[in-house]
């Protein structure tokens, strides 16, 4: 992976940052699942952030207008599909499985989102995976299944209702992973991140509307909650993912996100909320360390072999692209 003639640093490990902050989501969303319907918390991170990101507004549009036709359509697909429907979907799909006690099917879900985004790098970013990539896929794939399961030969599913919506947020999770990288070609992360919400707010106000919500904000005493949700694992998070995705393949970054079901197991254990009354199962602690070894060798493996996993060039900053488009062509002698 080069760029203008030298080597990018590769940042899957910011992503692995920016994946494992969501993990802190559970301190926030597990109260205000049973305390606010889905929709009107969804669009109330949505104003929370949009007012935060308001002094990043004009800069984030004129980007936007300058953009190609690609970029814009990536721009508002991510904003109301992988920010506005899919959060909803998931946060639907928690309620649900967590009025049976459940905590464990929603996250399990998730961890498909490696292979959509996977297969829409390839098909929609022309990134080529080669084998060696199997060497940490593979170990990350079987660490996420020990840690969701204390017991991974015992998985029962009793519900497909909470199933297909966490495949529903997902699917388009994952979308959100590969046009994110397609749109970071041409827009800052802190561009990209402010027109993520500013497109999901009214996708987000327009599914309060379909839910025949009469409520579109939560109460004063969840008020404090929302703006944790939104500021921690909705903006920090989403800044430090966006960074790093400029510098990372979409396909390893998918694999990167795996950070987050290791900091969920983790924010489970200080709330005393996994298994065994706060307690992982020796199997779940080899899982956790499986996951965080392949991420870990994955980041490293990028930065210093000679031939990478993922073969996808960096995505430069478009005045840099501009710049490179400017130089004159090499003639021949």
């Amino acid at each position: 992976m080069t760029i203008f003639g030298r080597r990018a640093r590769d940042l899957t490990w910011l992503v692995a940052l920016g994946a494992g902050l969501w993990g802190t989501d559970a301190l926030f969303r597990r109260g205000l699942a049973q305390q606010v319907s889905a929709p009107t918390l969804v669009f109330a991170e949505h104003v929370v952030l949009v007012l935060v990101l308001l002094p990043f507004l004009p800069r984030s549009l004129r980007a936007l207008k300058r953009s190609d036709n690609r970029t814009r359509a990536a721009v508002v697909a991510i904003g109301a599909g992988a920010s506005a429907v899919a959060t909803t979907l998931f946060t639907l799909a928690f309620k649900f499985s967590a009025e049976h006690g459940d905590y464990v099917t929603p996250v399990v879900v998730q961890h498909l989102q490696p292979l959509f985004a996977i297969a829409g790098a390839v098909l929609l970013l022309g990134e080529k995976v080669r084998t060696r990539f199997v060497i940490f896929a593979v170990p990350a794939v079987v660490g996420v299944w020990l840690l969701a399961f204390p017991d991974p030969f015992d998985v029962t599913i009793s519900r497909i209702g909470v199933v297909l919506l966490a495949l529903g947020a997902a699917v388009l999770w994952a979308g959100g992973t590969v046009l994110g990288r397609l749109a970071a070609a041409n827009l800052e992360p802190v561009e990209l991140t402010t027109l993520r919400f500013l497109f999901g707010l009214p996708a987000a106000g327009f599914i309060v509307l379909l839910s025949g919500n009469t409520f579109w904000v939560p109460d004063l005493g969840s008020s404090g909650a929302v703006v944790g949700l939104a500021l921690v694992p909705g903006l920090l998070a989403m800044v430090l993912y966006y960074i790093g995705l400029r510098r990372t393949a979409a396909s390893r970054a998918t694999l990167a996100e795996l950070a987050y079901p290791l900091t969920g197991a983790m924010v489970g254990i200080a709330l005393g909320s996994g298994t065994a009354g706060g307690v992982l199962t020796g199997t779940q602690w080899f899982g956790a360390l499986v996951i965080a070894a392949a991420v870990t060798g994955l980041s490293w493996h990028e930065a210093k072999a000679k031939v990478q996993a993922i073969g996808a060039e960096p995505v430069a900053p478009a005045a840099a692209q501009d710049e490179k488009a400017t130089q004159p062509a090499p003639t021949k002698a």
